[in-house]
C-alpha cells in the first residue's frame, strides 16, 4: 500500500453495521495491482451528509449496503439501467462531482446461479423485501425462475416485490418450503440482533435442493452451517460479495482483476 499522500484516490462503503470484506478485498487489489487508492469502511451518522462528502471531497467510488440501498436514490444525479430497474443501489461513482448510481449485487446473483448451474425450473422462497431482495428477485426471474414466493413482515414492500415478478407473497415462511431458498435480511448477520438465528427453519432447509444466504459476513452463517450438515449445495454471502466487489472495482479504477486475483483478494478479505 502506497504511503499517504495528496495524489491518493479514496473509495469508501456506507453501511449500518460496516465489516472489513470489502475493505480488505479493494486495498489488496490496489496494492497488487500498484494503484495509489485508499478504500475505507464507513458507518454514516447521516445518510444525505455523506453523500454530500462524497460529492464534495472527490471520493471516488461509494458502496452502499442495508439499510441504505433505496434511500439513497434522492441522492445521486443519475441511475445506471443496473439500478434504476429495480430501484436499489449498491455502487455509485463519482466522476468530478456527478454521482452515477449501479447495482453490482443483480450480475453477481445471476453469475452464481449460472456457475452452480441452479436449474431455473425450481421453485423459490426469498426471505427479505429490501433493496437486496430486489436486486435477488430480479436475478431470479430474468434467469427464469417463474414460480417464487416473497416472505416479507413488511406487507406493502412484500407485496410490491411479489406482484413485479409474478411471485407470491407472505408475512411468514411459516411450512412453506421449495427447492431453492434464499435469506436476504440482517438474519445470522454477524454483530447483529439475529447473528445467531437461522434464518428458515429445518422443514424448509430440509426440503431445499440448494440453500443461498447474502449474509457476506460471516461466510459460514448459521443458514449455511445448517445446510451443510446436511450435505446441501450452498451459495454464500462470501460469494456474492467478491463478485458484486469485483464489479465495483471495475467501476472505479477502470481496471479489471483476473479472476485468480479475485480470489485472493475474496480470501483475504476473509481472513480473521
Amino acid at each position: 500500500m502506497p504511503i499517504l499522500n495528496k495524489d491518493m484516490t479514496l473509495c469508501i462503503s456506507l453501511s449500518a453495521q460496516p465489516s472489513n470484506l470489502g475493505t480488505r478485498f479493494h486495498n489488496y487489489l490496489y496494492e497488487e495491482l500498484g494503484l495509489n487508492y485508499i478504500y475505507k469502511a464507513f458507518a454514516p451518522a447521516n445518510l444525505a451528509d455523506a453523500i454530500a462528502g462524497v460529492r464534495g471531497l472527490g471520493i471516488r467510488g461509494c458502496a452502499v449496503s442495508m439499510p441504505y440501498k433505496e434511500d439513497v436514490i434522492a441522492l445521486i444525479d443519475d441511475m445506471d439501467a443496473s439500478a434504476s430497474a429495480i430501484d436499489s443501489v449498491n455502487t455509485i461513482v463519482n466522476d468530478d462531482g456527478h454521482l452515477t448510481a449501479y447495482n453490482t449485487d443483480y450480475s453477481a446473483v445471476q453469475r452464481l446461479l449460472a456457475e452452480h448451474e441452479v436449474p431455473s425450473a425450481y421453485s423459490v422462497i426469498v426471505r427479505g423485501s429490501g433493496g437486496m431482495a430486489k436486486a435477488v428477485a430480479a436475478a431470479l426471474h430474468d434467469a427464469g425462475f417463474a414460480r417464487g414466493t416473497i416472505v416479507a413482515r413488511n406487507e406493502s414492500t412484500g407485496r410490491a416485490l411479489a406482484a413485479l415478478y409474478g411471485y407470491a407473497w407472505a408475512a411468514d415462511i411459516g411450512a412453506l418450503t421449495a427447492d431453492l431458498i434464499v435469506n436476504v435480511t440482517p438474519v445470522g448477520m454477524a454483530g447483529g440482533a439475529e447473528s445467531d438465528t437461522v434464518s428458515f427453519p429445518a422443514a424448509a432447509i430440509e426440503a431445499a435442493r440448494m440453500v443461498v444466504d447474502v449474509v457476506a459476513s460471516p461466510a459460514e452463517t448459521p443458514l449455511i452451517l445448517g445446510a451443510r450438515a446436511l450435505d446441501k449445495p450452498v451459495i454464500t454471502g462470501a460469494e456474492v460479495v467478491a463478485l458484486q466487489a469485483e464489479e465495483q472495482f471495475f467501476l472505479y479504477t477502470g481496471i479489471r482483476p483476473t479472476p485468480d486475483q479475485v480470489r485472493r483478494a475474496a480470501a483475504f478479505s476473509r481472513l480473521p
